[in-house]
């Protein structure tokens, strides 16, 4: 037997490590040259993922029967695209078999990145494989058996004892050589890899055998020849040999074996010779026990030339092997015998165990399966699987435990209710589970059986025969559901269309109903009941006895009629029930027609529509009315006509004669089909080429030509016909287009300006004429003249509807008259326009005639220019000192201007523009003067410089220094400044622009300008500047202390706000004297009050304060002594309050130490309700309190007051009170016995709190509240 396998593309790599899941390859049995083999193990390994199989084909033998048993492992190597590898068996007496790895083009396409295993069967052998649905197919050579690897990996192949493999390499093939375990080996192989195998003797129950079926065939392919499956029972268990190293990758130069492998391959072939001569019995005994179904097998089979006597069974025998294989064998963990790196070189397979499902809640109808998720065995321990890892199927079959299953639930879920099920019918139950990581695994089958119910509704019941008073029925039985039937019901509506009532009950099947009403329609209905119940009622019968014939009904009556069609309609002959059942027969002969009646409707409808017919003819109808006892005699005839069809449309209309400018006379031919009618009436429509589809009528009537008057000339006009008939009115003609003659053009309308007229020019306009005789206007043509006798000219010819007439005098009045043309001729002239034209602007000025009157002032004239029609309304001068640069200065109509406040020794500009009514003229020619020199300028910048600015201090406060900026000097240089203030006194300078008056009163505004001058005089002076010297020093304010308090003095000084509100105010300097005996600063700033803090109680303290302003720093004032008082005692704690008796009790408190030697007095106040009264006062911290009343609330407080001497006598100075005690009086024997309860009555008594503790409570809560608001705010509102 030959093992092929084709690889995919794109294979993966593969790692030179052992296969997790080795599946061995395993021969059935040899004898002779008959060979059966199995690969019930190696097509499991296989089914674990999504398992594909194709039917065996025929193959040529290529290899000899082998004589001997053996089992190959492939080797897990690394093999490149395009490689095969060849697993190859050698034998003394025959060429073994072989695992190829090849390509097919055929898988391409469905094995990407899988391998295709092709096992080639050899004459004489048997290869044995596992279907998918649990059968065993039995395949004898020669034969191909092509499988497939889901993994793209190498199937691993187990080496039986007494053998090693050896990859060899030969024209790139690879091979993997079993040789039985001697150095000596084919010649033209390579030596044997340098490995030690390993062997055991396993017990049949250590082969896997997987849970699911191995290789279903292919879909498409063909199912395996019958002559190729048998049925066999399982294999022997051989030897099984397993390999620990890993093999290396593509053709290697192997090595001859060491001598440490060497002493372990004797030592194991020992061991093993040992083992086979003491027999298959003790293999059982030493080895774990299988399962009864391999142990049955093995000891009653018989090997006779590869087949066994198993092999005569039934197929309940294979049925069992798979049940076997479904729950699985325990795997020993090892022989005991075996060396340590054989131990842990071998891997323990896992088997699924699957419980039986279970049924419960057996309806008629439904049933509920339950099972519990599968179990892992191994090690003869068992393992809970997680079930959310499972995917079960629900397969229900109700023809036996070998029929059909059908699939009805796949899911996660252990219970599942099967609905839909059958009566009383026996059900096949089986549960199958599969996951990503596990094999597929089917669970035992369970039988169940439904429960019997009421029976099925029956078929409706048949007439069988019926008379005029009387029905037949029967009927047939419907399915039992498990349970006889033993009755029927039978209902009718008793033929009057209302409830049913019973009509028979019993258990025929058939009833005869008799005194029935002829020609009447009845209802029935039946049910079955057994048992159990009874069941739905069937569907309805309706059926009608035997009547009379009908008598004739009346005629039929048209209700519409139409070109080729008649509506009639009728009634049902009198004293027949509405609930007859009537069908009518409607005949009709055609006039004129020799064929007579023939039938036009036959059914039961009281209406119908005969259609086909012929227009404008006459027909006669009559009617029968038909039913199961006959047909009635014919209604009375009528005769109606189907309606005429409109007629067809006149020829086209034609002209007939000359067309004229407003006229035309048309005519046309009658329909060539009329309709079936007469033509009554002619209408011809007209419509313009320019009206778009808008047609009018213009004549009506039976004549067959018009005249067509009142036309435009030169106009297309569109002609169209149609005729009315007793059919209706018929399609228009074909359209006849006209068109009228043209005449010239008609007169056109004045002219009129265009635009305002111009001086020298006009534009005009005008419309088209009204008509433009049928023809367009070519051509405009313009004609003048200066008054109606002169002679006119043309001044315009063309085809727009304006022109410009140039050439013409201002003020003027023209005639003008227009014509208009077109291809016919001229047109006549329009009416007389007069248009006047616009006066146009004056002329230029003269240049202007310019004389100096002073340095600053000049007199310019100018003459009267030529004004063009109109009078000179006003005169515009421009002036300027640059050509290019001038500006008007005058406007108005005077010839003359003085032009004022001009710079002395400056050349001057000026030209003159004169306007009327009509618009400015040019301006005139350009006049030039140069005014005489005169006085400087007036001193545009004087400012004073502030104290930064100067170069040397100056004393400010007699001091002022000034700056300025040279004025223009008017053509003559500047010799000095004289500058004016105080009362007009006058301070003269050279030619400097600064200066420093000295001399002045402190603190005084000054008023200051100044003037320059020069050869030629002095000019004006600046504008004036105010100025103020600083004051002098201020004096020290007077300084008091006007809040005094034990630890802080506020000081006041002078007259003012506390705080500063004018800007620059006098600062002032506060000092107070150290304990050194040294002054310092301890405020400055514009305030007039300041506190002192965190001072000495009952200590003199020394201060002195000093003024500051912009005139420097005053003197200090002298010095002020101003002492802290006694500070109170602080608060206490609040007193504890003890009761000693019914009517007394003893309050205390904590002392205070003396204060500087000051003792120490207290004040106890005792609160009642609203009312306070001071019940101690000393110098004791404790006081008994009598006259109590019980039953009664009291509160307690104290203060600590301190008693000093001074000048006036003893004084006394209190602190704050302290927080109130609560105490509520009772009496003594009840006080004893809460005391003796137990104390923790006294500590969960909770004491009431004060005004200060509620207080400070509040602001806690509303802190809170305030914190969680803002965060609420913060976080979703502003986030």
């Amino acid at each position: 037997m030959v093992i092929s396998a084709m690889m995919a593309d794109q294979p993966p790599p593969l790692e030179a490590t052992p296969i997790l899941n080795e599946v061995p390859l395993l021969p059935h049995m040899v004898n002779g040259d008959t060979t059966q083999q199995t690969v019930d193990q190696w097509g499991g390994w296989y089914s674990q993922q999504n398992p594909y199989s194709v039917p065996a084909t025929r193959h040529p033998p290529a290899h000899l029967p082998i004589n001997t048993l053996k089992r190959s492992r492939l080797w897990d190597g690394a093999h490149g695209e395009g490689d095969r590898i060849l697993i190859d068996r050698f034998s003394s007496a025959s060429l073994p078999p072989c695992l190829l790895l090849d390509r097919d083009p055929r898988w391409r396409k469905q094995c990407r990145n899988r391998q295709v295993i092709l096992v080639q069967v050899n004459p004489g052998e048997t290869f044995t494989i596992r279907t998918e649905d649990g059968h065993i197919q039995c395949i004898q050579g020669p034969a191909h058996v092509p499988m497939m690897s889901p993994n793209g990996s190498v199937p691993p192949i187990f080496v039986p004892p007494g053998y090693v493999s050896q990859v060899v390499e030969e024209n790139g093939v690879r091979k993997v050589i079993v040789l039985p375990h001697s150095t000596e080996f084919h010649p033209s192989m390579h030596p044997p890899p340098p490995h030690v195998p390993h062997y055991m003797h396993p017990h049949p129950a250590l082969l896997p055998h997987p849970p699911h079926p191995v290789y279903p065939p292919v879909p498409g392919t063909g199912e395996i020849p019958p002559q190729f499956i048998h049925q066999h029972p399982p294999p022997p268990s051989p030897h099984l040999y397993q390999e620990q190293e890993s093999r290396s990758h593509g053709r290697a130069n192997f090595v001859q074996r060491d001598e440490r492998t060497l002493k372990m391959q004797e030592h194991l072939k020992k061991r093993l010779k040992d083992r086979q001569a003491s027999g298959h019995t003790n293999n059982k005994m030493n080895s774990p026990p299988s399962s009864p179904h391999k142990v049955n097998n093995s000891s009653s089979t018989n090997v006779q030339n590869g087949l066994g006597k198993g092999q005569q069974g039934s197929g309940g025998q294979i049925k069992q092997k798979q049940v076997g294989k479904a729950r699985g064998s325990p795997v020993p963990s090892g022989d005991s015998g075996m060396g340590e790196s054989d131990t842990e070189s071998r891997k323990s397979e896992e088997l699924l165990s699957f419980s039986k499902p279970t049924v419960s809640a057996i309806q008629a109808r439904s049933a509920v399966v339950s099972w519990s998720p599968p179990v892992v065995s191994q090690s003869e321990e068992t393992h809970n699987l997680t079930p959310t890892t499972f995917t079960f199927e629900v397969a229900v079959s109700n023809s036996g435990k070998n029929g059909k299953f059908k699939s009805v639930y796949t899911g996660e879920e252990t219970t599942f209710t099967l609905p839909d099920l059958r009566p009383a019918t026996d059900y096949h139950v089986r549960v199958s589970a599969s996951s990503s990581s596990t094999k597929e695994t089917v669970s035992e089958l369970a039988s169940f059986t439904t429960e019997s119910c009421e029976p099925d509704p029956p078929a409706a019941p048949k007439v069988v025969n019926k008379t005029k008073n009387s029905l037949n029925l029967q009927w047939k039985s419907s399915n039992d559901n498990g349970s006889k039937v033993t009755n029927y019901l039978l209902e009718w509506d008793e033929g009057k269309n209302r409830a049913f009532k019973e009509c028979y009950y019993g258990h025929q099947k058939q009833h005869k109903i008799t005194k029935l009403s002829p020609s009447t329609k009845y209802t029935f209905r039946l049910a079955a009941k057994n048992d159990i119940g009874m069941s739905g009622f069937s569907e309805t019968l309706v059926c009608y006895t035997v009547g009379i014939v009908p008598p004739p009904p009346l005629s039929p009556r048209l209700t519409e009629a139409g070109v080729t069609w008649l509506s009639l309609k009728w009634s049902p002959p009198n004293g027949v029930s509405s609930d007859d059942s009537l069908t009518y027969i409607l005949e009709m002969e055609e006039e004129g027609s020799d064929y007579g009646f023939q039938a036009g409707y036959n059914g039961d409808e009281l209406s119908c529509t005969l259609k086909d017919l012929r227009r404008s003819t006459s027909y006669k109808f009559r009617l029968f009315a038909h039913n199961t006892e006959g047909k009635s005699g014919p209604s009375e005839v009528v005769e109606y006509s189907t309606s005429p069809d409109k007629p067809g449309a006149p020829s086209k209309p034609s002209v007939k004669g000359k067309i004229h400018s407003h006229n035309v006379k048309v005519t046309w031919d009658p329909p060539k089909d009329n309709g079936g009618s007469e033509i009554s009436m002619y209408v011809l429509e007209m419509s313009e080429a320019s009206a778009g589809n808008k047609w009018e009528t213009v004549y009506s009537g039976p004549t067959r030509e018009h005249v067509c008057a009142h036309l435009k000339p030169g106009t297309s006009y569109r002609l169209r016909v149609y005729c009315i008939g007793s059919g209706g009115q018929s399609q228009a003609s074909d359209v006849l287009i006209v068109q009228t003659a043209a005449v010239p053009p008609g007169p056109c309308h004045s002219l009129c300006l265009a635009s305002k007229a111009k001086p020298k020019e006009v534009s005009l306009q005008w419309d088209p004429p009204s008509t433009d005789g049928g023809s367009e206007v070519t051509e405009y043509i313009v004609e003048i003249a200066n008054c109606d006798q002169d002679e006119r000219k043309q001044v315009y010819r063309g085809q727009t509807l304006e022109c410009t007439v140039p050439g013409l005098l201002p003020g003027r009045t023209y005639c003008f008259w227009i014509r208009a043309a077109n291809k016919v001729g001229l047109g006549p002239y329009s009416e007389k326009a007069e248009i006047s034209t616009a006066p146009g602007p004056p002329d230029p000025c003269c240049v202007p005639l310019l004389s100096c009157k002073t340095a600053t002032c000049v007199v310019a004239s100018w003459e009267i220019p030529a004004c063009n029609g109109a009078d000179v309304s006003e005169y515009r001068l421009e002036w300027g000192q640059v050509e290019g640069s001038m500006h008007i200065i005058y406007s108005g109509p005077l010839l003359s201007y003085e032009v004022k406040g001009l710079t002395p020794a400056t050349t001057y500009y000026c030209r003159v523009q004169a306007v009327n009514i009509t618009g400015a003229g040019l301006f005139g020619e350009i006049g030039m003067i140069t005014t005489p020199a005169s006085v400087p300028a007036a001193v545009s910048v004087l400012h004073l410089l502030e104290e930064d600015q100067m170069e040397a201090p100056l004393p400010l406060s007699t001091c002022l220094a000034l700056h300025w900026e040279e004025p223009c000097c008017h053509g003559a240089e500047v010799l000095g400044y004289n500058i004016e203030y105080g009362e007009k006194q006058i301070s003269t300078v050279n030619r400097v622009t600064s200066h420093v008056l000295e001399n002045l009163q402190p603190d005084t505004l000054y008023r200051i300008r100044i003037q320059a001058f020069n050869s030629l005089g002095a000019g004006p002076f600046s504008p004036s500047i105010k100025a103020k010297t600083k004051p002098l020093p201020p004096d020290p304010p007077h300084l008091e202390c006007v809040v005094f308090s034990y630890q802080s003095l506020k000081l006041k000084w002078g007259e003012g706000p506390s705080r500063a509100l004018i800007a620059n105010p006098t600062q002032f300097n506060l000092q107070m004297e150290d304990r050194f005996g040294r002054f310092i600063t301890v405020y400055s700033g514009p305030c007039h009050t300041y506190k002192m803090q965190r001072l000495s109680e009952s200590t003199t303290y020394f201060f002195k304060i000093q003024a500051c302003n912009d005139a420097g720093e005053g003197e200090f004032s002298e010095v002020y002594a101003f002492s802290t008082t006694k500070s109170p005692p602080p608060a206490l704690k609040a007193p504890k309050v003890h009761q000693l008796g019914d009517n007394i009790c003893e309050v205390a408190w904590e002392p205070l130490q003396p204060m500087k030697g000051d003792a120490i007095v207290y004040i106890l106040q005792l609160a009642s309700g609203r009312e306070v009264d001071q019940v101690y006062k000393g110098p004791e911290t404790s006081f008994r309190f009598t006259n109590m009343q019980t039953n009664c609330e009291y509160r307690f407080r104290v203060c600590a007051g301190r008693q000093y001497q001074d000048s006036t006598g003893l004084q006394e100075l209190y602190g704050p009170y302290s927080p109130s005690t609560a105490f509520s009086s009772q009496k003594q024997e009840l006080i004893s016995q809460c005391s003796d309860t137990g104390p923790d009555l006294t500590k969960s008594r909770r004491k009431p709190l004060s005004d200060e503790q509620f207080a400070f409570l509040l602001l806690i809560i509303f802190a809170t509240v305030a914190i969680l608001f803002a965060v609420i705010i913060q976080y979703f509102v502003i986030k």
